[in-house]
């Protein structure tokens, strides 16, 4: 098989062996696959992979055909279209999944939305429903919304009858903001304007440190702050006082470290809640470009850029 490879902070696209299944695990023939952030920083040697994935082939998401199935496999079968988050990877033309956690792509879902979305959609999900509980009701802030985890937990925190508030750093964009109206935002701001849109009961942080420094203030009683993107600073400086008024909580939250066995759980939640609402279109991926993914270095080029809204996702030649 071929696939994207990292060779000193370069991407090429090159041969490997073919992978094999083992027990409980898919092979799959990869038709498209989601960038992420992890994957610029793997390829800058900051995210190295976990055991047992590839050090060199970059990629958290994929979606396929399962071309081959390894010892008690139950679930799926060979010419069947599946879905996931993996440790790694993915942006290959062969890749290894565990059964436990892949999810069916709906017959109707086009290849580069299901490439984009298990990782989108699983952060988001694990984030705002199993780490902050939001219910229907609740105002939600969501910073770096344009983004595919972003788009991703817009959908989601509607789908849950919340209150949401999408921060992007450029309202004047009107396409970006339409978009993220009809997504389920009630309202889009500038991070400037959050110290007079709140207060809120949860702030889902994509960007970092100033992003929680500026929410604390604003709030809910029993408010609840979940950080899972530092891209612009990890250090924050936090007024306790302001913890303790609010009855405040911070956590924070990352996949690709977890065990398969919790990764199936997340993925059991993710489809428990949305597999409805995919199936009926009411969930969607915006894509905001695709590439071929002998192109990988131009499209990570393109990821990095920013300006987008939504996923850049590699296709299979």
């Amino acid at each position: 098989m071929y696939a994207v490879t990292i060779v000193d902070g370069i991407l090429e696209w090159q041969e490997h062996p073919d992978p094999l299944p083992g027990p409980g695990q898919l092979l799959v023939q990869v038709t498209a696959a989601g960038i992420n952030g992890a994957d610029l920083l793997q390829r800058k040697g900051f995210y190295p992979a976990p055991p047992g994935y590839p050090v060199d082939i970059p990629g958290l998401e994929l979606a396929g055909t399962v071309v081959a199935t390894g010892e008690g496999t139950r679930r799926f079968g060979v010419g069947d279209r599946v879905m996931a988050v993996t440790g790694g990877g993915g942006q290959a033309g062969l890749a290894v999944i565990p059964e436990s956690g892949a999810l069916a792509v709906p017959d109707g879902m086009a290849w580069e939305s299901a490439g984009g979305f298990p990782e989108a959609f699983s952060t988001a999900h694990d984030a705002l429903v199993t780490q902050a509980g939001l219910s229907a009701g609740e105002r939600v802030l969501i910073s770096g919304a344009a983004g595919g985890v972003g788009t991703a937990a817009v959908q989601l925190a509607a789908l849950r009858g919340a209150e949401v508030v999408a921060s992007i750093r450029d309202t004047g964009r009107g396409d970006v903001v339409d978009v993220l109206h009809r997504l389920g935002a009630t309202s889009v701001i500038t991070p400037d304007e959050v110290p007079v849109s709140g207060p809120f009961d949860v702030s889902l942080e994509l960007v970092g440190a100033p992003g929680v420094e500026q929410v604390l203030p604003h709030l809910a009683l029993g408010g609840r702050i979940v950080v899972i993107g530092v891209g612009a600073g990890a250090k924050a400086e936090v007024n306790l006082l302001a913890v303790m008024g609010a009855r405040a909580s911070i956590s924070g939250s990352t996949l690709r470290s977890r065990t398969e066995t919790e990764k199936a759980s997340v993925a059991a939640a993710l489809e428990a809640d949305t597999a409805r609402a995919l199936a009926e279109g009411s969930l969607v991926v915006p894509v905001a470009e695709t590439f071929p993914m002998s192109e990988a270095q131009a499209a990570y080029d393109r990821f990095a850029a920013g300006g987008k809204v939504g996923k850049i996702v590699l296709l299979a030649p």
